[in-house]
């Protein structure tokens, strides 16, 4: 079985290790790291609406010819929490492969500790984002 990215890894070891007050803080600097979606993606084109999230989030995960896994996230900035999910798995699944993707657990944001920080319907929109990524991963395996 393979291990999730080390960089995912890390990051959910800064969290965890986290004093509670700092935790959101934390999260909310990664609301910065989502880059936009780059020039020429048509309106969403490809993309997943994720329902579960509060906001209107979309997402596409594509397993590149070389087996790594590129993502795409559209979030709009008035939903820092969702969108600092988002950058979480931008940062930590960048280059991963399909198999360390897939081995990311379901309840990563659990792990991190931001059970205690942010509300119950925020994490349930968190990990539904991380289970539609891994879907799309898989169908495209299959």
């Amino acid at each position: 079985m393979a291990d999730m990215p080390a960089r995912l890894a890390e990051i959910v070891d800064e969290f965890a290790a986290a004093p509670r007050d700092l935790v959101l803080e934390l999260l909310l600097e990664y609301s910065d790291v989502l880059p936009t979606l780059p020039e020429g993606t048509a309106e969403r084109e490809g993309m997943e609406q994720v329902p579960e999230c509060q906001t209107a989030f979309f997402l596409r995960a594509r397993v590149t010819p070389e087996g790594t896994v590129e993502t795409l996230f559209d979030c709009p900035p008035e939903a820092p929490t969702t969108r600092a999910f988002a950058g979480i798995l931008a940062e930590g699944l960048a280059g991963a492969s399909a198999e360390q993707v897939l081995a990311v657990p379901d309840d990563l944001y659990q792990r991190m500790g931001l059970a205690q920080a942010i509300s119950p319907l925020r994490i349930r929109g968190g990990t539904a984002i991380l289970g539609r990524l891994k879907r799309q991963i898989r169908e495209q395996l299959a």
